[in-house]
């Protein structure tokens, strides 16, 4: 019997041949932790564990996104501490403005093929994308893989989830991902691989592939991995002077189960209040009325992703009741935009641009919604007071919908835009 993918990327750093379902101690390639749970794994590694070094000062990286610009006091301080840390202990600090750590690993080359990355954060998931196992952790296990450079586990089992087809011009990665959640469950994937492959992946870019992966653990995922095909290869010598090789499943390896879906079957979906069980066709919220919308976060703010808002919003106005906030992924990205033209549109159409980060996705700053406001947003949850509010109500769905929704006034789809934009010129 041939081994998955997940059980050669753990048996490499295990130091032995491993199978799904062993226990194992395996070795790190990196550690990350971002500023929500960073100060307490910093703590646990000073004062609990007496450590004056960590097992290698770069492979540990802290990001600065969940909260940044700090907006009180408190965050200010233990911003603080991680900046002290990184001075004193030498790991590499990506601060406030930088970006969102699950853009920023990939983008600045820490996430490659066949690593092991444990994050301080549920989607850390979203490195697969480069064949690379990303997986979530607490700050307990972080401050202890800062420590030793090890990590505990169980070896998941592996879901195979196999694409053929093409998109439809009217539907993006994030329907498609919202539709992977709605076919195998929000928790038919726990603690399990989902490896994505097929004919149908050539037909999606990087960003496409991030979004996809991001939202595995929406399922209960402990790690996505992807194929590293021309696409992958491109993106990865353009931030790596060497790329290593992929690792992929044996012909005969054992899955614990298989999904076979056509993406020329996906339509545009949104997932209503207040979980991830609601995941509906859009064409089932006639009348939908909103307050706010966002575009952003972990699993929509790459550049992709602000063009595919862009190419709706422009020569457009936002509705006179509606607030529009875009947050790029990182300041590369944001760059991006800026030399493309795209925040020049996002800005003449009403919106609020902020500096890259998590913004709003996490409900600690930066558009925090009132009581009786429905919020339509790109982000991956949207579980009661997930965005600082539990009084609010948050709609899940593309870059592109929540723009055409922002237009409309209500959940729409952009060719309703179009349409509407049609009667209005007659």
């Amino acid at each position: 019997m041939g081994l998955t993918a997940i059980e050669k990327i753990i048996s490499n750093h295990a130091g032995k041949q491993v199978h799904a379902g062993d226990l194992v101690i395996a070795s790190v390639d990196a550690v990350m932790a971002q500023d929500g749970n960073a100060p307490l794994a910093i703590k646990i590694l000073k004062e609990e564990l007496g450590a004056s070094q960590t097992f290698d000062h770069k492979k540990v990286i802290l990001v600065i996104d969940h909260c940044g610009p700090s907006p009180n006091e408190g965050a200010s301080n233990l911003q603080q501490m991680m900046r002290d840390f990184s001075k004193e202990y030498g790991a590499t600090l990506y601060d406030a403005g930088e970006g969102i750590s699950h853009v920023l690993l990939p983008e600045q080359g820490h996430a490659q093929p066949g690593k092991l990355i444990v994050g301080s954060d549920s989607h850390s998931v979203t490195y697969g994308a480069v064949n690379c196992f990303g997986t979530g952790m607490g700050s307990t296990d972080i401050a202890t893989a800062m420590y030793t450079g090890k990590v505990w586990m169980r070896v998941p089992e592996t879901i195979k989830v196999a694409l053929t087809g093409r998109l439809p011009d009217s539907v993006s990665a994030k329907d498609l991902a919202l539709h992977l959640v709605r076919l195998i469950g929000v928790s038919g994937a726990t603690y399990k691989c989902v490896e994505i492959s097929g004919d149908g992946l050539t037909t999606l870019n990087m960003d496409n592939r991030f979004t996809i992966c991001n939202m595995a653990i929406e399922m209960g995922a402990k790690c996505t991995l992807m194929p590293v095909d021309d696409i992958c290869r491109q993106y990865l010598e353009e931030r790596n002077d060497e790329v290593p090789d992929m690792v992929w499943s044996d012909p005969d390896c054992s899955y614990d189960g298989i999904f076979e879906v056509d993406l020329s079957k996906i339509e545009p979906l949104v997932a209503l209040p207040h979980d991830l069980t609601k995941i509906v066709s859009i064409r089932s919220t006639i009348e939908q009325n909103i307050n706010m919308a966002f575009i952003g976060t972990c699993t929509n703010s790459r550049i992709s992703d602000l063009e595919e808002a862009a190419n709706v919003l422009r020569s457009h106005k936002i509705n006179p009741g509606v607030r529009l906030i875009i947050t790029p992924g990182s300041r590369s990205t944001y760059l991006e935009a800026v030399r493309k033209g795209y925040v020049d549109v996002f800005i003449t159409a009403g919106a609020i641009v902020t500096p890259p980060g998590c913004g709003p996705c996490v409900g600690t700053h930066l558009g925090i919604p009132g009581d009786s406001d429905v919020v339509i947003s790109t982000a991956n949850r949207n579980f009661k007071g997930r965005m600082g509010n539990p009084q609010s109500s948050i709609i899940l769905a593309s870059p592109a919908t929540v723009a055409a929704s922002a237009i409309l006034g209500k959940v729409g789809s952009a060719e309703e835009v179009s349409r509407e934009l049609t009667r209005q010129s007659s």
